[in-house]
């Protein structure tokens, strides 16, 4: 489906349009895309969900969790998985 836009001219402050860019690379989106949901949260009043996030984000860094720790604990359940006979989290696959 396609979505009809308007284009429109704003005035942002540059510590403003850095934390657009920040949240764009962040959700990897455009900023206009970043733009749309940060307002679209707003208005919706899920400004505490960004709280939750910004939490887990710090709890992230406090244990150093870079992609490769992640995909090895991954790996490591897995492994436990296979192991013990337990179920896939995911289920069958259809």
């Amino acid at each position: 489906m396609a979505r009809t836009s308007v284009k429109a001219t704003y005035a942002l402050d540059v510590t403003t349009v850095r934390a657009l860019e920040r949240m764009a690379r962040r959700w990897e989106v455009s900023k206009s895309e970043a733009l749309r949901r940060a307002i679209l949260a707003a208005e919706a009043g899920d400004v505490g969900e960004r709280r939750g996030i910004d939490a887990l984000d710090r709890l992230q860094q406090a244990l150093t969790l870079t992609s490769a720790r992640a995909r090895a604990w991954v790996a490591d359940v897995r492994a436990e998985r296979r192991t013990s006979g337990a179920p896939s989290a995911r289920g069958k696959r259809r």
